[in-house]
């Protein structure tokens, strides 16, 4: 006879499903009004959407100054990774890219907002056990965080942002939830066609895939090689790295119908201000940006003022511990698990390629690549709450960055 099991635990799976469906439709809603009244005047990607649905990889007309290269005859090149305009050609195809591009704030806060879903399932995945616990830790990454910044600001630069966002929490959840390698090896392929430097995520996620079936890996081979793959998920190891490659390919072949460069991206050759082109001719990438890149991540301050709100941000950026300090939750995570190091090795590895970068991330709130790092450091924080609860410390530090963060929707449209 099966044993009847209580109301109460009866209930908890569908709480817990309401109650993530009814933060998603918050944030939905909080990320639209705060965007709402304020264009990018940049959706290239909707463009470039409508560019491959005619068979083109080129725009007809610059959609703007700088950020874009002229390729002769009419053709305008978006330098940005294509994937986001990829993932935009259904509703592209379905209400034209004006249509898109007069949307951006509505379609950038579904964008958003499904982050914050995703973020939401991860918690679970990663043990946190009440429920209020799991809402502060989704309270941290959707408005703790730059993601409040970028949804409300839009424009090419972000949307893509986004879009990498949603791709990378997608793999963490598949990682602590079923494993499919060839699921993971999908989303990272497509991030890594999104923003570049979350290529780098890709052996980490490998090293958080469990071996499938070390018994069977066991039955069928001998010696070494069955002790390697009862020890070692390599089948899994190879099914993501096969299902990485048709974005690689696609990678090559991109740069070399645009360009007849298979590795020429665009970045180097994207029109810019000139005092941005001057730090671009020092390199692309290179240790002579690093200072500036760590100034802006951990000590860039805003500028005070007189009047309300007493503070104003230089458009460079601001310290990540202003913004975010509830990220330091993540200290107190299992450091005796090895996954743990697993994800602190992708958050790191992630940003060293925008910490060497010319760019600096600007127009920004906060460091607006480190949103690339973003999820790996806040499931870092959910384990550490899974482990040891949120604290009044805690919640204090992730209302401190709300505040904070709120600041941006005040100076979005004014920096």
């Amino acid at each position: 006879m099966t044993p009847v099991q209580p109301a109460r635990a009866r209930r908890a799976p569908s709480r817990a499903t309401a109650a993530g469906l009814g933060l998603v439709a918050f944030a939905a809603i909080v990320y639209w009004f705060s965007a709402r009244g304020f264009d990018s005047g940049r959706q290239d990607f909707f463009y470039l959407a409508d560019a491959f649905l005619h068979g083109r990889t080129w725009l007809a007309t610059p959609p703007g100054p700088f950020d874009v290269i002229a390729g002769g005859d009419g053709r305008w090149y978006v330098p940005f990774a294509p994937f986001p305009a990829i993932a935009f050609m259904p509703l592209v195809a379905v209400i034209g890219p004006q249509t898109a591009d007069n949307m951006e704030s509505a379609i950038n806060a579904a964008l958003a907002a499904g982050t914050v879903g995703l973020c939401w399932m991860l918690t679970g995945r990663l043990g946190i056990a009440r429920l209020a616990d799991r809402s502060w830790i989704v309270l941290l990454f959707g408005f703790s965080t730059v993601l409040w910044w970028v949804t409300t600001r839009g424009g090419v630069w972000h949307s893509g942002q986004l879009i990498a966002t949603l791709l990378t929490l997608g793999c963490l959840v598949e990682l602590w939830g079923r494993q499919r390698a060839i699921l993971v090896g999908l989303m990272a392929g497509a991030a890594f066609l999104t923003r570049a430097p979350l290529a780098l995520a890709v052996p980490f996620y490998m090293l958080l895939l469990h071996p499938s079936s070390p018994t069977a890996a066991a039955d069928v081979a001998g010696g070494r090689v069955r002790t390697a793959l009862a020890r070692w998920p390599i089948r899994q190891w190879l099914t993501l790295g096969a299902a990485t490659l048709p974005a690689i390919g696609f990678f090559f072949w991109y740069n070399a119908v645009r360009f007849g460069d298979p590795g020429e991206s665009g970045y180097a050759l994207a029109s810019l201000p000139g005092w941005l082109a001057e730090r671009r001719d020092q390199g692309l990438f290179s240790v002579a940006h690093l200072g500036m890149n760590l100034e802006l991540l951990f000590l860039h301050p805003p500028m005070p003022i007189p009047e309300f709100p007493y503070f104003k941000p230089s458009g460079l950026g601001m310290s990540v511990l202003l913004t975010s300090p509830g990220l330091l939750l993540a200290v107190r995570a299992p450091w005796r698990s090895p996954r743990t190091w697993w994800l602190l090795g992708a958050a790191v590895l992630v940003l060293v390629p925008t910490l060497l970068y010319y760019g600096g991330g600007w127009l920004q709130y906060g460091y607006r690549y480190f949103l690339d790092s973003i999820p790996f450091v806040v499931a870092l924080a959910g384990l550490a709450v899974a482990r040891h609860g949120l604290g009044w410390i805690g919640a204090g530090l992730i209302l401190f960055g709300v505040l904070v963060n709120l600041g941006g929707v005040y100076w979005v449209a004014r920096v």
